[in-house]
């Protein structure tokens, strides 16, 4: 999956990942770092495959891995990090080697990975999906104190 680490090995995208880290250093709550990047990344192949929707591999790695690199401009702004992300990963993309299609398709998908789009079959759904899931709610320790409406929160352990 060359574009895949072309993503991973790009300035902006590693800079980016950096200034999320700087602005998290003393958050209690959900990260959004390389590890969770991956593991949305991981756990939208995972639903890909089960729902056979056939999404091509390297779409959801490359959706996964940009749709929170916008999120230290929520911190620095106020600037919806969906948002962000989408405005920050079209360079990236089109450095990379995706296609004009593909790079609206990904930047479609993380603009709207807050919005619950429950009968769509689409890149947006797979990614707010993955997204949800790779969140252990139903065992952290600070859920008492979190801000997520309920209805957003993983409640069990699924897959």
């Amino acid at each position: 999956m060359k574009k895949i680490e072309a993503i991973w090995n790009h300035p902006k995208f590693r800079h980016y990942l950096a200034l999320n880290e700087e602005w998290e250093k003393d958050r209690v709550f959900c990260l959004h770092d390389k590890n969770h990047l991956i593991d949305v990344a991981r756990i939208g192949y995972i639903l890909n495959l089960e729902q056979n929707l056939g999404f091509e591999k390297e779409l959801i790695y490359a959706a996964a891995l940009l749709h929170d690199i916008g999120k230290w401009m929520q911190y620095q702004d106020g600037t919806p990090h969906h948002k962000a992300s989408a405005f920050l990963c079209m360079e990236i993309l089109q450095d990379a080697g995706f296609s004009p299609i593909e790079c609206n398709t990904i930047e479609s998908a993380i603009a709207t990975h807050k919005e619950y789009l429950l009968e769509d079959a689409s890149l947006n759904r797979l990614l707010f999906m993955a997204d949800i899931k790779s969140r252990l709610c139903f065992a952290c320790t600070q859920k008492e104190h979190c801000n997520w409406k309920d209805s957003q929160k993983n409640h069990t352990l699924t897959l």
